[in-house]
This record gives structure tokens, C-alpha cells and sequence, in this order.
């Protein structure tokens, strides 16, 4: 399909009438071609998602390696702890409880994990609601890619300094993967999840990120201000419209509630 027709898919919450056809490079360079559109129309780039770098969720997905797409004005909302999402527009949604970051620098191509620490503002738990344009949810690592990364909406929880978390990455790192999550559908408790589970933390995924985004042609850098969230806890939930989640974290992160419309 043409980057007109992906948007359109977007735009209309329609399957794809085939797969892809695409190898990696050839769906970024289609998703970046979608990402100019986007642009041209108004929407506003502010950051990424990075996906699939849960690795306990792998098989399920057919899949084997992180992805990445853009999170735009449009798809991004900040919340004090709970918010209502709208539904419409978004194919086949489902629910991923994330640590998200704030970027108050872009990192050095050779930063080390405490200098790429330096470079974020700011800690935030987060849901991102994903969606896939493939039936049921069966599609290759190409695909996906193609498909934005599969990212529809972010919202942003309580945000609290770096610096409040911990004195180095190391010790950052530590706290963070050792962190649990309890992931709730009404007063049901569906799945726990913990930060170790996005490829060892989420500082060593925001790392990995980086190297496959500046290793990808034509593919813009991280910038002051940006939006990262860095892969899912749990295994992505369906979602419809009436139901409330809510994602108990542990310290650091704060928990927070979501309800659908």
C-alpha cells in the first residue's frame, strides 16, 4: 500500500486488505513517508513509541525485536492520574500499562546509560493504547512497522523529576526494573507485569531506541521535549468502550486510571 493508502486505514480505523509486503527498512521508510503526511496536514510530531520490547510477549506476536513509531499532539494527552479516552477511531485497541520519559536533552550518539540519564527530564507512568489495521491481531514485524508502530493514543500520568528517583543509572535502573505493576479492568485484577520485562528496564530500552532510530535513514532525532514511552509491562488488553482500567505501580511510578468512551 501507498503511505495515501496507510493514512487513509488510519484515518477510517479499517483493515488492511492484505498484508504489507514490506521487509523492515522498506516499512520505515513507508512509515516516515506517512509521518511527512501527517506533517504536511498539520499534526505535530511530539516524541515516540517503542514497542515489542517486552520480550515475554514475543511469541504471542510472532515477532522478535523492538519497533518504533511517532507519537503526534493529536494522539498525546497529560493527566494528573485518571482521564477518559475516546475509543473512535481506533482499530482493534488494546491497553499497555508503560514507563514513559520526558527528554530535557537530545543524548550524544556515544552517551553512556548515565549520561542518557542526564538527558531526561522527567518519569511518568502511562497507557498506551495500541491498535492494529491487520485482522485479529496477526501480522509480521514489517507490518507493524508500516502500521505506526502500532500506536494510537498515549496518556501521560503524574510526571516527577529524574533526579527524585535516583542518584545514577544505575541505581535508576535498578529501582525501575524491580518495580511492579498490577493492571486492573473495573475492580478486577487481570495480570501483573514489571519493569524488567522491557528489555531489562526502562532506561536500557530507551538506550536500544536510540541506536536503531539514528541507524534508520531519514529518521528524525530525539529532541528536547520529546515523549518516549518505552514498551508495555503486561501483554496489550482489549479495550471497548465503558470499562475503566486502572495500573497499580509500585514507587517510583504513581498509579494510574482510564476510562473508555
Amino acid at each position: 500500500m501507498t503511505p495515501e493508502q496507510l493514512l487513509r486505514h488510519y484515518d477510517h480505523a479499517s483493515l488492511w486488505p492484505a498484508a504489507s509486503g514490506l521487509d523492515v527498512p522498506a516499512a520505515y521508510q513507508r512509515a516516515l513517508a506517512v509521518r511527512r503526511l501527517r506533517i504536511a496536514r498539520g499534526e505535530q510530531p511530539r516524541g515516540f513509541k517503542v514497542g515489542f520490547t517486552n520480550r515475554s510477549i514475543w511469541p504471542r506476536y510472532n515477532v522478535d525485536a523492538p519497533i518504533w513509531g511517532t507519537v503526534w499532539n493529536t494522539t498525546l494527552t497529560f493527566c494528573a492520574g485518571e482521564a477518559q479516552i475516546s475509543l473512535a477511531g481506533i482499530c482493534q485497541p488494546r491497553l499497555e500499562p508503560e514507563a514513559v520519559f520526558g527528554m530535557a536533552a537530545t543524548p550524544s550518539p556515544d552517551a553512556t546509560l548515565d549520561q542518557l540519564l542526564a538527558c531526561v527530564e522527567w518519569l511518568a507512568p502511562g497507557f498506551e493504547i495500541v491498535q492494529s489495521h491487520q485482522p485479529d491481531w496477526k501480522f509480521t514485524v514489517p507490518d507493524t512497522v508500516a502500521d505506526g508502530a502500532l500506536h494510537a493514543r498515549l496518556l501521560v500520568g503524574a510526571r516527577i523529576p529524574v533526579a527524585e528517583v535516583a542518584p545514577d543509572a544505575q541505581a535508576f535502573e535498578q529501582r525501575l526494573a524491580a518495580a511492579r505493576v498490577t493492571l486492573h479492568r473495573g475492580n478486577q485484577a487481570v495480570e501483573q507485569g514489571a519493569g524488567a520485562n522491557v528489555l531489562d528496564g526502562p532506561l536500557y530500552a530507551l538506550w536500544h531506541f536510540l541506536q536503531e532510530l539514528r541507524g534508520c535513514p531519514g529518521a528524525p532525532d530525539l529532541r528536547p521535549g520529546d515523549v518516549v514511552t518505552t514498551g508495555t509491562w503486561t501483554d496489550a488488553w482489549p479495550v471497548t468502550p465503558g470499562e475503566q482500567w486502572t495500573a497499580a505501580f509500585d514507587a517510583p511510578l504513581s498509579g494510574l486510571t482510564v476510562r473508555f468512551s
